[in-house]
């Protein structure tokens, strides 16, 4: 069970101020100043830098190191505009979002998924701007956003408040949140879940991805099978020149519910890896998705 912190106003108050004041920057600046934040991570060699290289080597052997190196430094760059565009994306009111969001190609048939008296799951990855995703689905159509909570209670207020400012509702990652996603999907609604988060314990089986063991979630193919949702993926690219972004969306093409379980992760996994490989430099590669496995797993997996 994962430990509670203790209040912090002052942390929070430090969030709040970082959001307000990059609200008042276009999002070039931000973006400007994003990529200011991604090099200085890249030069001062953190702990983010190693972390994007040995994601990176893993899984493209094939790419030459110079060619590795040009993408982990470039994913830092990407990463430190996907922090400062925070501001305009929680704070900016829905005609400035609109005005950022410059097409949403393959939405139509999520819409007409969603018509036909199908429950939609929306696998959103840690690619591009995730945030930006959630409340432009929301602002089409009826929406929930699983979520894991933080630890600090005050930071899951601002996050709850955040995400749902445009009409989405919030359904945290434990059984009364799973409880709303099946109602959501049977009340014909989109689910929006991020599929690469790490799981907690009990919670995820380890599945290839990339060619390698990573812990995946089984909570999808669980909703997947209880529900009979549609399943499509969908991310946010930012455009180089700032201009906004492109929100793309596809059904997915792998059996995702499959009966077994390592299948099914595999897939889901497959889907993920498959928008990845898209835009890569945008994927959040500072994230630790391979993690020690338990020998038991590794002899599954073979």
């Amino acid at each position: 069970m994962a430990k509670t912190r203790r209040h912090s106003p002052w942390r929070l108050w430090a969030a709040n101020a970082f959001i307000g004041l990059f609200s008042r920057f276009s999002l070039p600046v931000n973006h400007r100043i994003g990529r200011l934040i991604g090099l200085i991570a890249w030069y001062t060699r953190s702990k983010h830098r190693r972390v994007a290289e040995a994601n990176i080597a893993r899984c493209f052997p094939e790419k030459s190191q110079a060619q590795r190196q040009q993408l982990a430094r470039q994913s830092l760059i990407e990463s430190g505009k996907s922090l400062t565009e925070l501001g305009p994306i929680w704070n900016w009111p829905q005609d400035k979002i609109e005005q950022i969001i410059l097409d949403m190609p393959g939405f139509d048939a999520v819409e007409q998924t969603l018509d036909q008296g199908r429950g939609v799951i929306l696998l959103g990855p840690h690619l591009g701007a995730w945030e930006l995703g959630g409340l432009a689905i929301s602002m089409r159509v009826p929406t929930t956003i699983m979520y894991r909570p933080p630890r600090d209670p005050q930071f899951e207020q601002l996050l709850v408040e955040k995400r749902s400012r445009l009409g989405a509702s919030l359904a945290p990652a434990n059984l009364k949140g799973v409880r709303q996603a099946i109602t959501a999907l049977k009340n014909t609604e989109l689910l929006a879940v991020l599929p690469d988060q790490s799981p907690r314990a009990g919670e995820g089986e380890m599945a290839p991805f990339f060619g390698h063991p990573a812990l995946t979630l089984t909570l999808i193919r669980s909703l997947v099978r209880k529900t009979n949702a549609a399943v499509f993926v969908g991310y946010a690219e930012r455009m180089p020149d700032s201009s906004g972004f492109i929100i793309r969306f596809r059904p997915a093409s792998q059996p995702v519910g499959d009966a077994d379980v390592i299948t099914a992760l595999t897939a889901l996994n497959q889907e993920v890896e498959q928008s990845v490989r898209a835009c890569p430099e945008q994927y959040q590669w500072t994230y630790p998705r391979f993690r020690r496995q338990k020998k038991s797993q590794r002899e599954r997996l073979g």
